[in-house]
């Protein structure tokens, strides 16, 4: 009788842990979705091409002969986000205003 007690308690506990695991893989994908389906835009609004200073574009056209401007943005700071395309790659460049490259 002990040792169905024991069997049963041991059972009871692995069914658990393995429920508990299961609810944890579940719901953290569904986290990862929520924070790609919201748009990234860390302060910057779009802006037509023409928009961008003369300097960012002659940057540009100098550190990347072949890139294509696809999109631009620019923040409160007057940080221009660049996305262009290289050939098949494409990417997103940081500039200021006076066309200095920044790290991000």
């Amino acid at each position: 009788m002990k040792k169905l007690i024991l069997s049963a308690a041991i059972v009871l506990g692995s069914l658990t842990t393995f429920s508990a695991q299961a609810q944890e893989q579940a719901s953290a994908p569904a986290a990862e979705q929520t924070a790609q389906a919201a748009p990234a835009t860390d302060g910057y609004k779009e802006i037509k091409a023409d928009e961008v200073p003369a300097a960012v574009i002659d940057a540009l056209k100098k550190a990347y002969p072949t890139a294509v401007l696809t999109k631009a943005y620019v923040n409160d700071k007057k940080e221009y986000k660049l996305e262009v395309k290289v050939g098949e790659t494409a990417g997103a460049l940081f500039a200021d205003e006076t066309g200095k490259w920044i790290k991000k």
